[in-house]
């Protein structure tokens, strides 16, 4: 049985270039080792990628022994889903720019983070292409 998104449809690809997901796969699918839970497809920002790495978690330098290709604004990436909640906190908490927090794309973002953030949170951060 395929995965389902937050909107209950069938969970499309978040990004293959670069190429995303716990099994770089191009999709935020749940995963019984990935204690991340890279499961929230999201458009990087400028501000949410320096927010991150000022919090340990740098997502722009390469990494190519983790198959990772460093991020720049606008990728697509299936965050880990505690990052983005620090983030959308941070913004309430410590009045950071909105766009700390980055867009999520809900097609991509799997069904599985509703157990932590409600769907009217996550729509009222979409990505609008």
């Amino acid at each position: 049985m395929s995965e389902r998104n937050v909107l209950g449809e069938e969970l499309a690809a978040c990004s293959t270039d670069p190429t995303t997901g716990f099994e770089r796969d191009g999709c935020c699918g749940t995963h019984p080792d990935d204690r991340g839970r890279h499961e929230l497809c999201a458009v990087m920002t400028e501000e949410f990628l320096s927010f991150s790495k000022e919090r340990a978690n740098d997502l722009v330098t390469p990494r190519p022994e983790l198959q990772f290709p460093g991020l720049d604004p606008g990728d697509r990436w299936c965050l880990c889903l505690g990052r983005w909640v620090e983030a959308l906190e941070a913004t309430r908490t410590q009045r950071l720019p909105e766009t700390t927090v980055p867009p999520v794309v809900l097609e991509a973002t799997n069904e599985a983070v509703l157990d932590s953030v409600e769907l009217a949170t996550l729509e009222a951060h979409a990505y609008d292409a």
